[in-house]
């Protein structure tokens, strides 16, 4: 094992060669994966399509879809994918307006 001014953190499961990482890396790939690459995920793990209108994308309209944190919470991005749905712009907009417009018809006169 070869240290370069870090700890090195051992996986299980992988052979020698492949299960050794530095703090660094560790700590690199966590801050990509925080800056939005739970994007690429929700893309891959629920495909290119509206959870909410069904509407199927293309590379080329990819950028028209977003990701819906389930929760409200866009820190809490579980590996698994279990609070993201993939929505159309459209339907995001219609999901993060309906608190807004119940409140408004809401209100008695």
């Amino acid at each position: 094992m070869q240290r370069k001014g870090s700890r090195v953190v051992k996986k299980a499961g992988m052979r020698p060669a492949e299960r050794t990482k530095s703090v660094e890396e560790i700590v690199k790939e966590a801050r990509q994966a925080s800056k939005g690459g739970y994007r690429e995920q929700s893309l891959q793990i629920h495909g290119l399509i509206c959870a909410k209108c069904g509407r199927e994308f293309e590379s080329e309209n990819r950028h028209l879809l977003t990701v819906h944190h389930k929760d409200g919470n866009p820190k809490n991005n579980p590996p698994d994918g279990s609070n993201w749905e993939n929505l159309c712009v459209y339907c995001h907009d219609d999901e993060h307006s309906r608190g807004l417009l119940g409140d408004y018809f809401g209100k008695t006169k």
